[in-house]
């Protein structure tokens, strides 16, 4: 038994705003020198955005930071912005609608009755709050208040593909079951203050979005099924402070070494083709690549690692353009763009995350 996507539904905020804006933004609140200005110019430059989403009007590039919005411009070296308690209320508030929005769209597409769920599966690692936006699941959509509830929470970019692991064991259990699994994430609500070199890069990627996939049992005969068959995972040696997600006073802090892409190249190629080999596959049998935009130098160093040709990460790249960095829904949003041009399989979705951990999906 594997599980089948039955559908995939995507959301984003209206707001939304291009990278020269967001530089901007990014000067007024982390630049502290005129050396600083220069090296967030190249950051935002090399970034491979273009556009972002935020909950956040003000970082919509249709105004200006000022003292009525949720970031205002830095008051002194010192200032850190919102606590982290404003943070959470803020995500609390603003993430509901995202997840409801892309569960929708993902019931919509699948042809499943919301009656017949059976399982929530909830992703998130930008923001906490009990109840959370699962039990706002059951309620605006009109789950029954029985389902079975699991949420995968602070796992970083590649939460999504733990709650596929989550998902395809309930299945696995029950041919009669139906899972509902929904990644929703406000990376906008933890933008830095300040000059940290490993810490202002976040803010050059991050962005918000949802995504939701509908699981429905398969046992292989449908061929036009995505069907995952199967979940992988690896923890790259000595690799431990090369990537970090921590909370702090003044929101959740992003650490990201520029030692991460020599990692990636380096170590992932060994693991991916014993996990290939373990289905009768090479690298060279893999029909599509859904690849986790951690940023355009992970993409790279992924083909690099694995030999792929350019074409093998256009998806991925897309997705990073027009949308960001969303973290866990990030990979969904390219899975969907892939499926939808009928792309094809087998497919290998791979995402990245502190650890460095590394987490792999195979499409059949």
């Amino acid at each position: 038994m594997s599980l089948a996507i039955a559908g995939i539904g995507t959301a984003v905020p209206d707001y939304h705003g291009d990278q020269k804006f967001a530089l901007h933004v990014a000067q007024k609140m982390c630049a502290q020198n005129k050396e600083h200005d220069r090296r967030l110019a190249a950051i935002y430059r090399r970034s491979g955005v273009s556009k972002r989403h935020s909950v956040l009007e003000e970082l919509s590039g249709e105004n200006r930071l000022s003292n009525g919005h949720f970031y205002v411009p830095e008051r002194g070296s010192g200032d850190r912005g919102p606590t982290t308690e404003q943070r959470m209320k803020r995500y609390e508030a603003e993430v509901v609608p995202l997840a409801v929005e892309a569960s929708r769209r993902a019931l919509d597409e699948s042809g499943v009755r919301n009656e017949e769920l059976t399982h929530l599966v909830s992703v998130s690692c930008t923001g906490f709050s009990a109840p959370g936006f699962d039990l706002a699941l059951i309620r605006q959509l009109g789950l029954s208040p029985r389902i079975a509830r699991t949420h995968v929470g602070f796992m970083g970019c590649h939460g999504a593909l733990n709650g596929l692991r989550v998902a395809r064991s309930f299945l696995d259990c029950d041919a009669s079951h139906r899972v509902l699994l929904c990644a929703a994430e406000l990376c906008s609500l933890h933008l830095y203050f300040g000059w940290d070199a490993e810490k202002v890069i976040a803010n050059a990627l991050f962005s918000d979005g949802a995504a939701a996939v509908v699981g429905v049992p398969s046992d292989g005969s449908a061929g036009d099924d995505w069907r995952v068959a199967d979940n992988a995972s690896t923890v790259l040696a000595d690799t431990d402070d090369l990537m970090s997600w921590r909370v702090a006073n003044h929101g959740f802090e992003m650490t990201l070494s520029t030692q991460v892409p020599n990692a990636i190249e380096e170590h992932l190629r060994m693991w991916l083709d014993e996990w290939l080999d373990g289905h009768g596959l090479g690298v060279e049998d893999v029909g599509s690549w859904a690849i986790h935009p951690g940023g355009p130098k992970i993409i790279t160093s992924v083909a690099a690692a694995a030999g792929l040709p350019s074409q093998a990460t256009a998806a991925s790249e897309r997705v990073l353009a027009e949308y960001g960095n969303m973290s866990s829904p990030t990979i969904l949003f390219i899975l969907q763009q892939l499926q939808q041009s009928e792309a094809a399989r087998p497919c290998v979705a791979l995402a990245f995350g502190p650890g460095l951990a590394v987490e792999g999906v195979l499409i059949l």
